[in-house]
């Protein structure tokens, strides 16, 4: 079994796997298969996902319902060298391999910090027709960052920019014929390089907090979400609705790792659909289970930053959640609005708030709109009409349609009795209706 070797990769309910602290990801290879041929007990994972990190190299199976117990990763400080493709004749026939060391136990153990007693050859098998050279070469370029030590790269690069002012003291050549027409010259091209070089400095410590700042920001919204489950009832209402308005704005703040295409290839549709399923989570648990389309876009768009895709994408993304197994999905009304639901949403709770609204004194005798059913269920008026149609649609309430708009009433036919209809039944809507509109 895998998991006697490496070290289990957590995912995420959706199947995608959990980043740590500043690990982003860099690209992706799919149909992948992950040996060692010098570790005879290790067993053959076969066509799989592998996901390339600025930390880790994860191993996903290919199926499109995520196994939490079947995931793995390498960690890259476990990798002590990464072996050279050799072009050969025989390599023209057959998948390409990627081979590299790894510091291990003496049982052939890799633990997740990396650190071992001996070194062993993996491979990784590359099944799909895809560019292997280019993902070598990313490996290569990650590993060597070794983005996962702490770095000082930005202090000492400010230190070294201090400590290289001594520029102001030197002696000036004055300026005379054509040979001082390009000394001046190449001073001011060395300024300018010199100024563009910190402005990329100061560009990059700027995005290093900008990570840093999101990540704070996520563990502020995991601590807002999980205190109210803590505490007990004693808090008010005012600092509940602090705390929603905060997790507002924490959510807001930005996705850490957004799936792009040069980064997932391929699968850049499924893994986005993934990582969206995980993102609306909490839109739509403060939305009552369910949300306009166009609502999640703008909303997921704004926490992906720059990194923004298109409508096409997101249908695309959402028409896949069929295949896997998440627990939201596209629902379409038959107005034609789309909107993404919650799969525990019930529209019969709905529904039974919405006959308790047609039934209120006011509303018995003028009817409600759907801002009025807006308020109670604390959607857009949009999302009432919708709910209110297809209450309509069930023979819950009747229609009426007046230059004022549309006035929902409670539907009164099914309760007539056509041998009886001046007959009222006690405790029935009819009754309510008749005391309403004849003792307003």
């Amino acid at each position: 079994m895998a998991g006697n070797f490496l070290p289990p990769a957590e995912l995420t309910p959706s199947g995608r796997p959990v980043l740590r602290p500043g690990e982003v990801e860099c690209t992706l290879l799919s149909a992948v298969d992950l040996l060692s041929e010098e570790l005879p007990s290790f067993p053959h994972l076969k066509s799989g996902i592998l996901i390339l990190t600025t930390h880790r190299l994860l191993w996903l199976p290919g199926e499109t319902i995520a196994h939490v117990n079947s995931s793995y990763f390498i960690p890259l400080s476990a990798v002590q060298q990464i072996l050279s493709n050799k072009k050969s004749i025989k390599s023209m026939f057959h998948s390409p391999r990627i081979r590299f060391h790894l510091s291990t136990s003496e049982d052939g153990r890799v633990s997740g910090n990396g650190v071992g007693a001996k070194s062993l050859v993996f491979t990784l098998i590359v099944r799909d027709k895809t560019d292997t050279d280019s993902f070598l070469e990313k490996f290569w370029d990650v590993w060597r960052s070794r983005a996962w030590e702490s770095s000082r790269s930005n202090s000492d690069q400010q230190s070294s920019n201090l400590g290289s002012g001594h520029g102001s003291l030197e002696i000036r050549m004055p300026v005379v014929g054509v040979a001082g027409i390009l000394r001046k010259e190449q001073e001011m091209w060395e300024n300018t390089d010199k100024s563009l070089q910190e402005a990329f400095q100061d560009l990059n410590a700027l995005m290093s907090k900008a990570k840093e700042m999101v990540m704070l920001a996520e563990k502020m919204r995991s601590k807002l979400i999980s205190g109210p489950s803590n505490q007990g009832g004693g808090a008010n209402d005012e600092e509940t609705a602090t705390k929603e308005e905060m997790q507002d704005w924490l959510l807001s703040v930005g996705i850490v790792s957004p799936v792009t295409k040069e980064s997932a290839g391929a699968f850049y549709h499924q893994q986005l659909s993934r990582q969206l399923a995980d993102f609306v989570k909490i839109p739509l648990e403060r939305a009552g289970g369910m949300m306009n389309l166009i609502d999640i876009y703008c909303l997921f768009n704004r926490a992906r930053g720059t990194e923004l895709i298109s409508p096409d994408d997101l249908l695309q993304a959402c028409s896949l959640w069929e295949q896997i197994n998440v627990s939201v999905m596209l629902r379409k009304f038959e107005s034609g609005v789309v909107v993404i639901q919650s799969k525990s949403h019930s529209d019969d709770e709905v529904f039974e708030r919405i006959r308790k609204l047609v039934m209120q004194r006011d509303a018995l005798s003028t009817g409600i709109s759907a801002s009025d059913a807006a308020m109670t269920l604390g959607v857009a008026p949009a999302m009432a009409k919708e709910y209110l149609l297809t209450a309509e649609g069930k023979g819950l309430l009747c229609r009426d349609i007046s230059p004022d708009g549309f006035r929902f009433y409670v539907n009164l036919f099914l309760e007539l009795d056509p041998h009886e209809l001046y007959r009222v039944k006690e405790h029935s809507r009819y009754s309510a209706w008749s005391r309403a509109v004849l003792n307003p």
